[in-house]
């Protein structure tokens, strides 16, 4: 009889000393086998643990002197926040747990464009029906306890004595060792455990400061930012972008160039807001409109100086026309326009005479200007002007081709003169006007058959033709002196030359300046020139 044959049969599986430890991990159909081979003692030179298997369940191996940390002790933990990658249904990476860290998994936070859609509701949707009356009254017990609890704390901590809090009711608890033998736990394999809360003493200082600061909670979730798709980066957000070099306004030690763009962009006067107060947009509107009513009164007062200027010239001139006319009468023998005789004043029907007269001469007018418009017109007298020669002086009509020879077209005066720049302008009479000094073209006859009646006119006229011969409504009143009758004109108006000097002023003053001074005027003038040229000699010496 041996001692191991008195000995119980083992409980526990007898652990497995061997070096070599197999590791098989079924993936699919197939069995992956790891095999991780410990060399015995004595020829561990070159070997060098590398993962935990190489330690099994034991410590560290003395012989190899490397850093060993086996079951990951004294090994440096190394601290990281990184996350776990996760992907949703799509296989797609969940960002959204950036924003859930810390946070708690049954808070709300909207991390998806499928958030920002509007959710459809329909009328059958269990989650937003009416709660049945059971439901309502758990609730509403619910919520009738917490809010007793809390105002029972409340009242005990105001309390100045407080009261022994109550206790939880013992608890059983069915208690199994790990070590199953007769030598432990008095051989029982389980036991039953009375768990009781012991009783706090209400007049008990606390055993722990609670007055500690306690960490801020994390902040609410950023709001998501839904970005725009990405573009291509242009050449002024470059330019933005830029950051410009440290330049320094005072210190320059190793002496080199700096440009003046480059110094200015470093200023940072670029970076800051120019704020510009609203008075000085207030002033410069005030200015503006300062000076541009003084330039609008200025311009008025300018205008009404010009127009009280015009106005005292017109007046002026009508003052010397008026003088002037009045000369013209009192040396004429005329009576003025206002005035009338004394056998035409008592004439009743004077006025009508002049309002008939001033309404025919109206017609006339108007049909002249017809005439002038009227196409008809126009045509006979481009076919009087096509007429044939015989019938122009039938038709009494005026013959422009009278002498048509050479000589006859050009003015017979400006050939075979010799007066001219030579001459000295007429010996030298700048102011002598003598170029109309005779008629052009004194031999035509156009003048003759233009202003001379024809017989013709009668049938034009008719009864009229003689009254209008007979009328004195051209005749003046009171004619000049040495008119004569007798004499008719055989063209049109001829005018007489003016005298230059018809009150014979220049042989007034000619007569004035050759007249003989007195004898006493003489000998004062004589002894007063003597008197000078002795002052002037006495000066000299």
């Amino acid at each position: 009889m041996s001692l191991l044959s008195h000995l119980p049969v083992p409980v526990h599986e007898k652990p497995n000393d061997d070096s070599n430890s197999v590791f098989s991990v079924t993936v699919g159909s197939r069995v992956l086998v790891a095999k991780s081979t410990i060399p015995p003692y004595g020829h561990r030179k070159h070997w060098v643990p590398r993962c935990m298997d190489d330690f099994l369940d034991g410590g560290a191996f003395p012989e190899i002197h490397v850093p060993q940390f086996p079951l990951g002790m004294g090994e440096n933990k190394s601290s990281s926040n990184a996350l776990a990658i996760k992907t949703d249904q799509e296989g797609k990476i969940r960002y959204d747990e950036l924003i859930r860290q810390g946070h708690s998994k049954d808070r709300i936070i909207y991390s998806k464009f499928s958030d920002l859609l509007p959710k459809s509701i329909e009328d059958n949707d269990p989650e937003l029906s009416k709660p049945s009356q059971e439901v309502i009254e758990e609730t509403t017990d619910k919520t009738r306890r917490a809010l007793e609890s809390l105002v029972e704390q409340k009242v005990a901590a105001a309390a100045p004595v407080r009261r022994a809090e109550k206790t939880n009711p013992a608890e059983y608890i069915r208690y199994t060792p790990s070590q199953q033998g007769l030598a432990f736990n008095s051989g029982a394999k389980q036991r039953l455990v009375r768990m009781v809360e012991m009783q706090k003493d209400p007049m008990e200082p606390p055993r722990f400061k609670i007055n500690q600061k306690i960490p801020r909670g994390p902040p609410s979730p950023p709001p998501p930012l839904m970005h725009s798709p990405a573009r291509k980066v242009t050449v002024k957000e470059q330019q933005d972008w830029k950051i410009p070099p440290c330049i320094s306004n005072w210190k320059n030690p190793r002496g080199y160039t700096i440009p003046l763009d480059k110094r200015v962009a470093a200023d940072g006067r670029g970076l800051q807001t120019v704020h510009i107060n609203e008075n000085f947009a207030k002033l410069a509107e005030a200015l503006y409109t300062a000076d541009r009513k003084a330039r609008e009164a200025v311009e008025m007062r300018a205008q009404i100086e010009r127009k009280v200027a015009q106005k005292q010239k017109e007046r002026k001139e009508e003052q010397l026309q008026r003088i002037a006319q009045q000369a013209r009468e009192s040396r004429a023998g005329l009576r003025r326009p206002g005035v009338l005789d004394e056998g035409e004043a008592d004439d009743p029907g004077l006025n009508d005479r002049e309002e008939l007269r001033r309404d025919r001469a109206k017609e006339r007018i108007r049909e002249r200007n017809l005439a002038r418009s009227n196409v008809e017109t126009k045509s006979r007298a481009l076919k009087d002007k096509d007429r044939d020669i015989s019938e122009q002086i039938a038709l009494g009509l005026p013959n422009p081709r009278a002498n048509t020879t050479g000589e006859a077209q050009f003015d017979q005066r400006l050939f075979n003169q010799s007066r001219g720049l030579d001459s000295g302008f007429a010996g030298g009479t700048d102011d002598l006007y003598n170029i109309y000094d005779k008629p052009w073209r004194g031999d035509s006859e156009i003048g003759s058959h233009i202003y001379r009646p024809r017989q013709k006119d009668s049938d034009a006229y008719g009864s009229d033709l003689e009254a209008l011969q007979k009328t004195r409504r051209f005749v003046p009143d009171r004619e000049f002196a040495g008119t004569d009758h007798a004499r008719r004109l055989d063209g049109p108006v001829q005018f007489e030359r003016d005298e230059e000097d018809p009150f014979n002023l220049s042989k007034f003053l000619s007569e004035a300046k050759k007249a003989q001074k007195r004898p006493g005027e003489g000998a004062s003038m004589d002894t007063s020139n003597r008197d000078t040229t002795h002052r002037k000699r006495d000066r000299r010496d």
